[in-house]
């Protein structure tokens, strides 16, 4: 088998890392480790925020080594889900998580102007963060499907969407500390949780092989989703803010943990989603109802 090398007890598959794809993932391996490596030598990413970049960094290390290594030595083959799902979601997930890691990071830790060898090095680390989120970014290009090929959903743009979805959601959750209870902010609250479950489970159900067993035509059942969906985020685009900011104004001392900013940032990320659930929409309902001609 070419690109193959057969030895006593296993078979290396060389393709693994001299493919595009390959090599894409082990740039992000080398990345990922100097970034946590840089950070880690200053001592100092103390905090939520700090946790979760050297959370990510590693994470995205740690996951993407063993990728290569379980692909280099063909055993994926044995695991009891869809490798070509999981592969696409963890990518999309890596290309996000870093993302929100080469913004936080440096807007939190990185003091101006920049001066001594602690702050030089935080920038380079950010810069090969950045590099990292290149090399998902590009992975995800990759090996997302051509148009009509729907073998690997989450390797689709519905099925990329799903994922940035969740984790738009996940975004939202960590900004969602205090709220008060009027109706319509617990309203939002439910439309998050509710949406961001059933994303979760189609992704889960996706990499386990699932959705086959649900008794009725799946892609239907997702466009039905979607619009719900889109419908519930679009009166949540409307009533978050309107609950959030009415008759309150902005407060002269508003730091980085001021309610005021952590609202502002619900609003955003609210907006995000619903173009997300349109955009999803749009693609599930071409791929069901409009069928490319033979």
């Amino acid at each position: 088998r070419g690109g193959s090398l057969t030895m006593a007890v296993a078979t290396v598959n060389l393709r693994a890392v001299t493919s595009w794809v390959g090599i894409a993932r082990l740039f992000a391996i080398v990345l990922s480790c100097i970034a946590f490596s840089l950070v880690a030598s200053t001592r100092d990413f103390g905090g939520p925020y700090g946790t979760w970049c050297m959370f990510t960094w590693c994470f995205c290390f740690a996951v993407t080594l063993l990728v290569v290594v379980l692909e280099l030595l063909e055993l994926y083959p044995k695991l009891p889900l869809s490798w070509d799902d999981f592969t696409s979601a963890f990518s999309m997930l890596a290309a996000l998580m870093v993302f929100t890691t080469s913004v936080v990071f440096p807007s939190t830790f990185i003091s101006s102007p920049c001066s001594g060898s602690k702050c030089v090095r935080q920038a380079v680390a950010t810069t090969f963060s950045c590099l990292c989120f290149l090399a998902y970014a590009l992975e995800v290009g990759l090996t997302r499907a051509k148009p009509g090929d729907i073998s690997s959903f989450l390797s689709t743009v519905p099925g990329l969407l799903k994922v940035f979805e969740a984790y738009v959601a996940c975004l939202i959750f960590s900004l969602l500390d205090a709220y008060s209870s009027e109706a319509g902010l617990q309203w939002c609250v439910a439309v998050y949780s509710i949406c961001f479950i059933i994303t979760l489970l189609i992704i889960i159900f996706t990499i386990g092989r699932c959705l086959t067993y649900i008794p009725c035509p799946l892609e239907k059942m997702l466009v039905g989703y979607n619009a719900l969906a889109l419908a519930m985020y679009l009166t949540a685009t409307i009533l978050w803010p309107l609950y959030s900011f009415r008759g309150k104004s902005r407060p002269n001392s508003c730091g980085r943990n001021c309610w005021w900013n952590k609202h502002l940032g619900i609003t955003f990320l609210t907006i995000f989603n619903l173009i997300a659930y349109l955009v999803d929409l749009v693609y599930s309902t071409k791929m069901v109802f409009i069928r490319a001609p033979p």
